[in-house]
């Protein structure tokens, strides 16, 4: 079904005038925080009041990572800035000669990473730090969902570190530029998108077998995992592309599933947090709510030319669905209780 065709929820929409390129979207509690590209972040309240909180002045915000609570932001001023809702901001960081920061990553306790460079920092919750010096400059950064240890992709492959252990870091290798890193929800697999249009994994139990899925025209820059972790969708193609981890083996000899089919590319995947409903915002500024079960669709936001989706996120209780664009828009869907 086309977007055009697509039962409309257009009329749900609050519009949000965000004024800069967003670069991510996370929930505060009931607020929304967009962190945008020209180093501020704005602050949307369950009222509709908005507060714009001047996280890095005279700086680009590169990289956010949310836990609920906070919002941290990381500069090309070298700082990493915590936000809360109630517009308060701390500097917790700053990177070694005040490198660009390159990666963030919350843990679920209240710890962070960031990486600068090759030099990756851990703080756990309660304030110990330590340093790793990853191969190549570290471009993702994850916590395993479990435990206190950290994924790090890099050139040639990931990273296995725990902190607080004296056990070296444990490589993952596999041949190119490895972008951005994520864990399956159980633990099992460590997944990387990569510079060459392809994701990698390793099948951490029972075997640490790869896992190659390639065939992506394009770059995969956004990724979710289902809420009971049985699948991964990502972006990258004219239709969301989403894989199998159901079974010991993960995607293995297994072809993806496709929905959301447009003459578009998909920029961001955002599965909502309860339901097997999927959101994918679209290079044309198009965002569709996709029913997983028979990839029935449901229109959002129609295509808006120059506004290329560049965040979506779902409020964890999964009634509001938050998207920004390239072009400093931005909107905020109230489902129908």
């Amino acid at each position: 079904m086309s977007a055009s065709a697509a039962p409309s929820l257009t009329q749900q929409v609050t519009d949000v005038a965000a004024g800069a390129h967003v670069v991510a979207a996370h929930w505060l509690g009931r607020s929304l925080a967009l962190a945008l590209g020209d180093g501020a972040v704005l602050l949307v309240h369950a009222g509709g009041e908005t507060a714009r909180v001047e996280a890095h002045p005279d700086a680009g915000i590169l990289v956010a990572a949310g836990d609920g609570k906070r919002l941290l932001t990381g500069g090309d001023d070298g700082r990493v800035v915590a936000v809360k809702a109630d517009s308060t901001t701390e500097t917790v960081a700053t990177a070694q000669g005040a490198a660009w920061i390159d990666a963030l990553a919350l843990h679920a306790d209240g710890g962070l990473a960031f990486a600068a460079g090759k030099r990756v920092v851990a703080r756990d919750a309660k304030g110990r730090e330590k340093t790793f010096e990853a191969p190549s400059t570290a471009r993702g950064l994850a916590f395993a969902p479990k435990g206190y240890r950290l994924a790090v992709s890099h050139y040639g492959g990931a990273t296995l570190w725990y902190p607080n252990l004296d056990t070296p870091p444990e490589p993952l290798t596999w041949k190119g530029s490895h972008i951005d890193v994520t864990w399956s929800t159980d633990g099992r697999f460590v997944i990387t998108t990569m510079q060459e249009n392809a994701l990698h994994g390793w099948r951490l139990q029972p075997d640490r077998g790869h896992m190659r899925m390639s065939g992506y025209p394009a770059k995969v820059r956004s990724y979710a995992w289902s809420s009971d972790g049985d699948w991964l969708a990502t972006s990258g193609a004219d239709a969301v592309i989403v894989w199998p981890f159901d079974s010991k083996e993960g995607p293995t000899g297994k072809a993806p599933r496709e929905c959301g089919v447009r003459p578009a590319r998909v920029s961001q995947v955002a599965f909502h947090p309860k339901s097997p409903v999927l959101a994918a915002g679209y290079e044309d500024g198009c965002v569709l709510l996709i029913r997983f079960t028979d990839a029935s669709e449901l229109l959002v936001r129609p295509a808006v030319r120059g506004s290329t989706v560049t965040a979506l996120s779902w409020h964890a209780g999964g009634e509001h669905l938050a998207f920004g664009c390239a072009d400093g828009q931005a909107g905020l869907l109230n489902l129908p209780r």
